[in-house]
This record gives structure tokens, C-alpha cells and sequence, in this order.
């Protein structure tokens, strides 16, 4: 796997992961606590993390390695 394919599969993971994670809190405090209010930290560090681990892992499982 090279870089430039490795960097958007992170993109493209994290912008999926980011907007989920908000949908998902606006809604839950919407209905939960009544305020039209998103959390964006947590989102945001999943995100990462799910961008960084699911492109790793796909190149590792399929027997390529990230190279520069």
C-alpha cells in the first residue's frame, strides 16, 4: 500500500466515522436531553483512531505494506 492510497482511505474513514459520531450525539441529545447540542471530541478522536486502524489493518490483512 502506498502513501498516497493509505491517506485517502484515512480521509475518506474519517470523514465517514466524524459525521456519524456527530449525527449520532446531536440526536441522542436532542431526544435525551432536549438541546440541539453536538459533542465534537469524542467524534473527532474516533475518528482518528478508526482512520488510522482500518486502512492498517486492510493493507496488513491483504499483505502490503504502507511504503513511501
Amino acid at each position: 500500500m502506498n502513501v498516497k492510497k493509505f491517506l485517502r482511505d484515512f480521509i475518506l474513514t474519517f470523514v465517514i466515522a466524524f459525521s456519524a459520531g456527530v449525527i449520532v450525539t446531536f440526536v441522542w441529545n436532542l431526544i435525551i436531553q432536549g438541546t440541539s447540542r453536538a459533542d465534537w471530541e469524542t467524534p473527532f478522536r474516533l475518528a482518528i483512531i478508526l482512520g488510522v486502524v482500518l486502512p492498517l489493518s486492510r493493507s496488513i490483512r491483504s499483505g502490503t505494506e504502507v511504503k513511501g
